[in-house]
Formats: C-alpha cells, sequence, structure tokens
C-alpha cells in the first residue's frame, strides 16, 4: 500500500495519505457489459458515461490522517464555543496516530442557533485534517436521492452527494456537512434523511450502493457533520447514531476574538488588505460582538469598503453597517 504527504493546516503535522479503494473495478465493468449488451446503451448515455469515469479514475483515494496530534490551539480561539466537539476530534485523532488505522470520528451533529459558526466549524475541520468538505444543505433538500442517488431509469436521474465525494473527489474520507438536517422536508414518497440510517454506520456504510451508479461504495471513512437548530425535528435513530454538541453563542470576550481573526483572514486574503492597519481598533471590536459569527464578515467587508471611500486604510466604528440597516447595502459585497 502506499503513502504519501499532503500540505496540511499551518497548526497540524503533515496529514499522512495511504491509498484506499472506495469501489471495486471488476463491479463496474460487470455493470458497463451488462449495460452495453443490453441493446440500451444509447438510452443511457450518462450511466454508460458514469462507468466510464469511474473506469478512467480507478478506484484508489487519498485516506489522510494527521501524523500526530495536531496543536490545535489556533482552533480553540477561532472557535472558543466549540471546546468540546474540538475535544473530541482530539481524542479521535490520537487513537489513530500511531497505528495504520485511517481517522475515523463518530458523526457529529451540532445543535445550536443560527449563525453561531456550526458551518464555519466543519470547513476548519476539513482544513485541520487535510481533506475535502461537501456542503448538503437539508433546507432545500426534497428528495432523498440528493444524498443516494436517483434510479437511472428516470429522466435527468444522476448520482446523489456521497457518490459524487467519493468517486469524483481524491480522498475516501471527506467531510461531509448535512446543513439545517431538521429541516428536511419529506414527501409521501421520499425520506430525505432514508440514506443516513446506513451511511452513519460504519459496517452497513462500507457498501453503501447509490441508486443511480448501483455499485456498492465504500462510504465508511466518511467524516459526517450535521447541524441542526432543533433535534426534536430529527428522528430518534438518527440523532443516537451521532455524538450531539450543544453549541451556544460565543461570550463577549469570544466574540471579539472571533472578530479579530475575520479582520486578520480579510485582510491577509486581498492585496488591497495589506495597507489596512494590523489590528482593528477595540471599538470595531466592541460593536462587532453583538453580531452572530455569520454576520461579522459581511460587516467586516462592508466597512473596509466604506473606509477605502473616505480615503482611509483604516477601518473605524462608523464604518460598519448601521444596525437594522437594509440588507441590501451589505449584500451587494458579501
Amino acid at each position: 500500500m502506499s503513502s504519501r504527504s499532503l500540505a496540511a493546516s499551518p497548526c497540524l503535522s503533515l496529514p499522512i495519505a495511504q491509498m484506499r479503494s472506495v469501489f471495486s473495478a471488476d463491479d463496474v465493468e460487470r455493470k458497463l457489459h451488462k449495460l452495453q449488451n443490453s441493446g440500451n446503451e444509447r438510452e443511457y448515455d450518462s450511466l454508460r458515461n458514469t462507468y466510464q469515469r469511474m473506469l478512467e479514475r480507478g478506484p484508489q483515494r487519498f485516506a489522510v490522517k494527521p501524523s500526530g496530534v495536531p496543536d490545535m490551539a489556533p482552533l480553540y480561539d477561532l472557535l472558543p464555543n466549540f471546546g468540546e466537539v474540538l475535544d473530541d476530534v482530539k481524542r479521535h485523532v490520537a487513537l489513530s496516530q500511531d497505528s495504520r488505522d485511517s481517522l475515523e470520528v463518530t458523526p457529529i451533529l451540532l445543535l445550536g442557533p443560527p449563525g453561531v459558526g456550526k458551518t464555519h466549524f466543519a470547513r476548519q475541520m476539513a482544513d485541520l485534517l487535510g481533506t475535502s468538505m461537501s456542503l448538503v444543505p437539508m433546507s432545500s433538500m426534497t428528495a432523498g436521492w440528493l444524498l443516494s442517488g436517483s434510479s437511472s431509469q428516470w429522466k435527468g436521474a444522476k448520482p446523489g452527494k456521497v457518490f459524487e465525494a467519493l468517486v469524483d473527489g481524491q480522498y475516501a474520507n471527506p467531510v461531509i456537512v448535512v446543513d439545517e438536517i431538521d429541516k428536511a422536508s419529506a414527501d409521501a414518497q421520499y425520506d430525505p434523511l432514508g440514506a443516513l440510517y446506513s451511511l452513519l454506520e460504519h459496517d452497513t456504510a462500507q457498501h453503501f450502493v447509490d441508486e443511480f451508479a448501483e455499485v456498492p461504495i465504500d462510504a465508511s471513512q466518511v467524516i459526517w457533520i450535521t447541524t441542526a437548530n432543533d433535534e426534536r425535528a430529527i428522528p430518534e435513530p438518527i440523532r443516537n447514531r451521532m455524538n450531539v454538541f450543544e453549541i451556544a453563542a460565543p461570550s463577549a470576550d469570544a466574540a471579539r476574538k472571533i472578530a479579530a481573526h475575520l479582520y486578520r483572514g480579510i485582510r491577509s486574503e486581498h492585496d488591497w488588505g495589506q495597507r489596512f492597519d494590523p489590528e482593528p481598533t477595540d471599538d470595531v471590536l466592541d460593536a462587532l460582538s453583538s453580531l452572530a459569527p455569520r454576520d461579522m464578515r459581511r460587516a467586516l467587508v462592508t466597512a473596509f469598503g466604506n473606509a477605502r471611500l473616505d480615503n482611509r486604510y483604516r477601518v473605524e466604528n462608523q464604518d460598519l453597517p448601521r444596525h437594522g440597516a437594509s440588507k441590501s447595502r451589505i449584500g451587494f459585497l458579501q
């Protein structure tokens, strides 16, 4: 089995990437041969192309894990209200560091009010672990096939998000975020959460079958993070498959730290940012600390722009959007 090192987050030792098969090429070849001999190959162009793409890419994907327990102190500062979740991730990393086992993380459910940073936490986890992230917004999901694919016999059928993340992606253990799982809307025919009953269980996830490709996929290494505002809307059998963490809004001091980090991040991401003061002023941090983390970035981008309109490279309190200002004033700068 080959391995190699990949680039990682600055606060993390280089992850080790072993190769892992996420499907059987023999299974795909049999499916393709059967399709070609059925006389309906043209009718199922999309399915044929999917099988050919799978064979061209091959079944091997990187299964990354940190080479040691990373220095997560910067994340504790950046995500001060996620301490318990970070502790849980650190435990899983510690278990895998001295073994050949791939990193396995018990599925995570983040409960909390909108805007506290749940989705941002998931992105930080993907960066920390050196893998990719896919987002599945359940609030706009009306059918379970978005996760598990739709039958190739249907018009416009295609594979689901899990298949795409594993077959089209580079990693056997991507982070998949099921966002706002409590807002999934089921109808009489489809349960949007139906696929999760097997996907969240390690043993059954090893042989997950996407309804479009109908080829078993090894989804057992996927790192699942789900978010919700209200756990009562989540079926108990699904809740029981996850470690549940209640995420409170950050304290005023913690919110100031988040705002300062976002200021520095925006500044470093742009060439124009280098002309601005390295740190925000105390009164700007005080004003930002009253916002949800989700809103801080938009407010800061607006403030940077307003400062430049006033021919300044120093963000002042007056540059921040006024409380209750219309969305359009901020929205066009997102």
